[in-house]
């Protein structure tokens, strides 16, 4: 079922998934009793999450560990069933898995591999080609497409586990892409990778999504990725919803201040730089003293002029406060 473009391509309405934990009691008696007649504590992973993503977007999923996204991920790829409320993506319910669905969507998770460890890539994906019917002159299109945008021309006759743990990555996102989904869902892509090879995977799905207007549901705890890719974010703590918009937004809402790093000639008491704002960091005492201080916006020219005024200043940059302790002020319930 293709959707029109007004259509949104993911709506979730009220979705929440719950999972029930059997209680088991210790000792003899406590196993036959749990053998007999369990009883169940409910541990709610998603509550009452509503949202939509229209086609082509590139929308940043967030939250701490335990907060719901793969839960939430599983549950719109039709691994698992919701408990209550309603899913559907690309105008299918996700958990009958039909292969109409199926075939327009993939999930790649950063912790998890498809590819046959002692096979060559190349083997696996031709498993993947003959799941998807992708005849073989589609197929070697696709491979040589996706090889040169990832770099892996060289690499995909060598069994994977001579391939570096980057190099692993980018043939699982070719291995996952080979059947061109209309709607990605990446959890953690670039888990594990080094820098060079995290820049890799964000400008390639950055050029998948301008070639094919593909849909992406990214999660991450690496925020270059976030900031990299999407211009939509979704926050979510305890498996609600708290946070829908832009990046900017999103820090304009949550961090109502600026960041004024400061290079001092001499070091400061620490009572007096905690007069002029929150006090992130100090440099160690020394000839210089480096300082990063978050101070409100409304108060911001008023206190950068008592800084010059008060203190023997070698240095001082405004900026906006990393985005990464932003959210982590929220995800520890700080803001």
């Amino acid at each position: 079922m293709r959707l029109t473009e007004r259509e949104p391509v993911i709506t979730v309405n009220n979705l929440s998934k719950v999972y029930p934990v059997a209680i088991k009691e210790p000792g003899v008696v406590g196993t036959l009793r749990h053998f007999f007649r369990r009883t169940y504590r409910y541990i709610p992973a998603v509550q009452s999450l509503s949202f939509q993503i229209q086609a082509g977007e590139v929308v940043g999923f967030l939250g701490p560990n335990g907060a719901g996204k793969t839960t939430t991920l599983k549950v719109l790829t039709g691994l698992i069933y919701p408990s209550s409320g309603t899913v559907q993506v690309v105008g299918h319910l996700p958990y009958r898995r039909e292969p109409a669905f199926l075939r327009q969507i993939t999930l790649v998770m950063g912790q998890k591999q498809q590819l046959l460890w002692d096979l060559p890539a190349m083997d696996s994906l031709r498993i993947n080609a003959a799941v998807y019917e992708i005849p073989e002159k589609v197929f070697q299109e696709r491979v040589e497409e996706l090889a040169e945008l990832l770099n892996l021309k060289d690499k995909l006759k060598q069994p994977v586990r001579k391939l570096s743990l980057g190099e692993r990555m980018k043939a699982e996102l070719l291995a996952a892409l080979l059947h061109r989904p209309q709607v990605l869902f990446l959890d953690e892509p670039t888990l594990g990778l080094d820098i060079n090879a995290q820049a890799a995977v964000r400008q390639f799905l950055r050029d998948y999504n301008r070639r094919y207007g593909a849909t992406v549901l990214l999660t991450s705890h690496y925020m270059a990725d976030i900031t990299a890719l999407c211009e939509r974010v979704l926050v979510i703590s305890g498996g609600r919803l708290i946070y829908d918009g832009g990046l900017e937004e999103l820090r304009q809402r949550f961090a109502p201040y600026r960041e004024v790093k400061l290079e001092l000639a001499h070091p400061c008491p620490l009572a007096q730089l905690q007069s002029y704002g929150e006090l992130r960091s100090e440099g160690d005492p020394g000839s210089s003293c480096e300082v990063r201080l978050w101070v409100r916006r409304e108060h911001l020219t008023q206190t950068v002029a008592r800084l010059l005024a008060e203190l023997e200043v070698l240095d001082l940059a405004v900026t906006d406060p990393p985005l990464e302790e932003v959210i982590g002020r929220v995800f520890a319930g700080e803001i």
